[in-house]
């Protein structure tokens, strides 16, 4: 048969289940991240298109003062062509005066289909083509006077950027249209490394900001930590209630679980007086019901039998209904070696005529979570039941180890089958009806046990005898 896997858990439901400092620290990260990517590149695009309207100043600057320079002497002719000047534009600029210096420009002349007649140009842009495109043309000569801007591969692979304004000139049929580019490579790599600059800079400052978050928030959840050792101190019985100088948003919850731990003393007070006001309201009647069934009648002897059961019943659901209370009382512990040394040496006086010897070993500082009442019914049955079976020795273990409180009850006596042992543990069976006694011992034993979230078992004794073992794990 194939085993059937469990339901993946959803991702809300993982969420849930994730600390408070996680979901914060996590929340920080991940906005903390998308603040740092969404800004690094808006600062970055921002620095590139400024450093893009700088390139475009310089161009607009040159294609007006190139407009300015213009004349009309053997430079154009009517049918679109131009003529190279004598006169050298920006001769004291040497950047146009260098060979593919990056900073070019030209001035073309159009046929009446709007194709480049001819241009004169810079020094710098040498034998290239003119770094304009047919669209570019096109925009231009649409709204003559405007300079228009689009990035064309220059010289040696340069990505410049090119400014193209038309211009019309009296008596010529079509406008001249004027070129300027200039090669944008240096400033994209310095966009490119003041993007990286900020990169760097912004992760060093959030790296610093997370670690400066972590730290707060974990300062500030330390009231929660120290109120959850404070509760786990009032369970354990170390103190009564939450006492303590906590953050004022704290302070309510602190409040509150004050008055539920009140609350339920309360309610296990009033169950403790309910359940004594039945035991006495109903051991009258039965007393009664048992003193009128003394004749020798039969019917005599099945009211007294019938009595005597309602009464060993009474008597262990009214013990059961208070071993409930009690097991439910927050706060509650018990030091279990006084408790221990005390029924040891209560039974060595009671079975000193049979030369019987109760020893008491293990941890001194075992704590028991609950109340001394529910843990003496329990040791005091395991002990005195091997007292009455033992030979000659009882020894009594206590170990704790920190997640699990152990005891064990060990005998020299005969000891008991597998089969008796699960009949032991029954309600009402008693294995030697020599003995005295209800058969109610041990079951109580395992139903106060369940009742603290243990255990109780049975099984052989390293003295030869029987062994019984209560289990408490640690919350």
């Amino acid at each position: 048969m194939s085993e059937v896997s469990a339901p993946k858990r959803s991702l809300i439901d993982r969420w849930s289940s994730v600390s408070l400092a996680r979901r914060v620290m996590i929340a920080a990260l991940v906005w903390g991240l998308l603040v740092l990517i969404g800004g690094a590149v808006a600062l970055s695009a921002i620095y590139r298109a400024q450093t893009l309207s700088l390139i475009e100043d310089d161009l607009e600057q040159t294609l007006v003062t190139l407009s300015r320079e213009l004349t009309r002497e053997d430079a154009f002719l009517a049918d679109g062509r131009v003529t190279d000047t004598n006169r050298n534009f920006f001769s004291n600029d040497a950047r146009f005066q260098t060979q593919y210096s990056g900073h070019y420009w030209a001035v073309v002349g159009l046929t009446p289909e709007g194709e480049i007649a001819g241009d004169f140009r810079s020094r710098s842009l040498w034998d290239e083509a003119v770094p304009v495109t047919p669209e570019l043309i096109a925009r231009a000569v649409e709204l003559p006077g405007v300079a228009r801007y689009a990035n064309y591969p220059g010289p040696l692979d340069q990505v410049s950027r090119v400014g193209a304004m038309a211009i019309i000139v009296e008596n010529r049929a079509t406008p001249l249209v004027l070129i300027a580019a200039a090669d944008r490579t240096p400033n994209d790599a310095a966009a490119t490394r003041f993007r990286d600059m900020l990169l760097a800079t912004m992760i060093a400052l959030f790296g610093g900001v997370f670690a400066a978050m972590v730290v707060a928030v974990r300062y500030s959840l330390n009231p929660l930590r120290r109120l959850e050792t404070d509760v786990a101190k009032v369970r354990e019985g170390e103190t009564l209630k939450l006492a303590g100088d906590y953050p004022e948003e704290v302070r309510p919850l602190t409040e509150e679980l004050n008055k539920l731990i009140e609350h339920n003393r309360e309610v296990v007070e009033r169950a403790r007086t309910h359940v004594g006001n039945l035991a006495h309201a109903l051991k009258t009647p039965l007393a009664v019901l048992r003193n009128e069934a003394k004749g020798g009648s039969q019917l005599d002897d099945v009211v007294r039998r019938q009595a005597e059961a309602m009464q060993t019943n009474v008597e262990h659901y009214l013990k059961r209904a208070r071993m409930a209370a009690r097991a439910e009382a927050i706060g509650a512990r018990t030091d279990v070696r006084p408790v221990l040394d005390g029924l040891a040496r209560m039974l060595n006086r009671l079975f000193d005529a049979r030369g019987i010897e109760v020893t008491v070993t293990g941890a001194d500082t075992a704590i028991f979570r609950g109340e001394q009442q529910d843990f003496e019914e329990m040791a005091g049955n395991l002990m005195e039941n091997a007292c009455k079976w033992a030979a000659s020795e009882v020894l009594v273990t206590v170990r704790d180890s920190g997640r699990e409180l152990v005891i064990t009850v060990e005998d020299d006596g005969p000891g008991l089958t597998p089969e008796q042992r699960a009949g032991a543990m029954k309600r009402g069976v008693r294995l030697d009806e020599t003995t005295p006694g209800t058969g109610l011992g041990l079951s109580i034993v395992t139903e106060l046990a369940e009742l603290h979230k243990g255990s109780f078992e049975l099984g052989d004794a390293a003295l030869g005898g029987l062994k019984a073992t209560l289990r408490f794990p640690r919350p």
